[in-house]
């Protein structure tokens, strides 16, 4: 990896790093813990359609570790962590069947299994399945959310390709 590509990289972990900051000061839009809008997100789908996987994978685990670090919640570390992965999993398992209009549809993928990854974890570490009761809300509002962030990314990415 040559400078140019560590800087970026960089940029792009400190603009997630900003958008995710800012979320937190928003007030939550549902009276349902763990929705949100995932501001930060809008990097990770451009990152998936413009750098290599393990590039990508490298700014998502960095946005996390800072992130919980910044937030002062280190108990966020481990389901921002499964989250990830699982998103992170399927937005690259599809990056190379979806063209330029349809970023969108990894970004709500990525979504959705970003709260089922958030759901596993909870699980394992409650020891219990009545979390599993928020999934329906926070997959509905994952839809919505990663239609609006992949709409965002889907943007950058054809502003980028001018």
């Amino acid at each position: 990896m040559n400078a140019r590509r560590i800087a970026e990289l960089g940029m792009l972990t400190g603009l997630a790093l900003i958008l995710f900051i800012i979320e937190l000061r928003l007030p939550n839009l549902t009276p349902v813990p763990g929705v949100k809008l995932g501001l930060a997100n809008i990097v990770t789908v451009y990152a998936v359609f413009h750098y290599a996987p393990q590039e990508t994978a490298l700014l998502v685990l960095s946005r996390i570790v800072l992130g919980a670090i910044f937030a002062a919640n280190p108990a966020s570390l481990l389901y921002s962590a499964a989250g990830a992965a699982f998103c992170l999993c399927g937005m690259l398992s599809v990056r190379g069947f979806l063209s330029e209009q349809q970023i969108w549809l990894a970004s709500v993928l990525g979504a959705v299994l970003h709260n089922v990854g958030q759901i596993t974890a909870a699980v394992l570490m409650m020891q219990t399945f009545a979390v599993i009761g928020y999934l329906p809300v926070l997959l509905f509002s994952g839809c919505i959310a990663g239609f609006v962030t992949g709409m965002a990314a889907q943007f950058l990415l054809r502003r980028k390709n001018l």
